[in-house]
């Protein structure tokens, strides 16, 4: 499912690679249900598979309808994964009717870089990245939660080299790298956060999390965060590391808290 139906704002072609899309994974059923945006890592390089579709038909086990979001990646540079990620917000938002979602239990989940571009979402949703091309964009692009899985937070402190370069370019401006570390970007408007990550990992710093969760904990915004004492970047749904693998469940009981998750299972 195209973001865009016409022309695709900063397109560089017209491959795939050039036209974000969602892949919707809808859940059946006559009841209104929640929806969650998946954003897969892959240090704005690439889309890891594993953090697609896998977790796509975990949350339809929960009853909640989810999309993965294919947005675009190096060689597009700021601000064009936010603007990918605010449009599939909304078309979520503006089609919610026909796919049985309740428009206000849209959430959005990340891993790694994708939960940067997670973690952007949930700060930076009012920030029109460029001019509305149609109704959609009238839409509110803020979602009602964020799941973070090891994600890359800031910019400044714990750098991931990788994805701030790829994401700002090789020598990005001080202003740019302050815009885009989301714990400077936490509001009392910013929505509930989960958060996990591994102690030892070895790519993405864990204080990435553990400065988001003080940012959070300073606008006294609803969190959670989960710290393993062990496991490598890039788990995602942690099958091979038991105790780490506990995140799916750890989550599902936040995901009630939250009132995502409807049914009993």
């Amino acid at each position: 499912m195209q973001l865009w139906e016409n022309e695709t704002p900063y397109a560089k072609g017209n491959s795939a690679e050039d036209r974000p899309y969602l892949v919707p994974y809808i859940v059946n059923t006559n009841e209104s249900h929640a929806a969650v945006i998946i954003c897969p890592g892959g240090g704005y390089q690439r889309r890891a598979d594993h953090e697609g579709e896998p977790i796509a038909k975990w949350l339809n086990r929960l009853g909640i309808s989810a999309f993965v979001l294919h947005y675009r990646v190096a060689p597009y540079q700021h601000p064009v994964p936010l603007l990918d990620v605010q449009r599939a917000i909304r078309l979520v938002r503006h089609r919610a009717h026909e796919w049985k979602i309740d428009q206000g239990k849209i959430g959005v989940l990340g891993f790694s870089a994708g939960g940067h571009l997670a973690s952007t979402a949930a700060t930076l949703f009012e920030l029109q990245a460029d001019e509305s091309v149609d109704e959609i964009d009238q839409i509110s692009c803020r979602p009602d939660l964020a799941i973070l899985c090891y994600p890359v937070i800031s910019f400044e402190q714990y750098v991931h080299e990788g994805s701030m370069n790829r994401l700002l370019g090789e020598e990005p401006e001080q202003s740019l790298k302050e815009l885009l570390s989301s714990e400077k970007n936490v509001s009392a408007n910013t929505p509930p956060v989960f958060l996990w990550h591994t102690a030892d990992d070895a790519a993405v710093p864990v204080g990435n999390a553990l400065i988001f969760a003080e940012a959070l904990s300073k606008q006294q915004i609803p969190y959670e965060l989960h710290i393993y004492q062990n496991g490598r970047h890039g788990l995602g749904l942690a099958e091979e590391e038991p105790d780490v693998a506990a995140w799916i469940q750890t989550c599902e009981i936040w995901l009630r808290k939250q009132s995502f998750i409807q049914k009993t299972l």
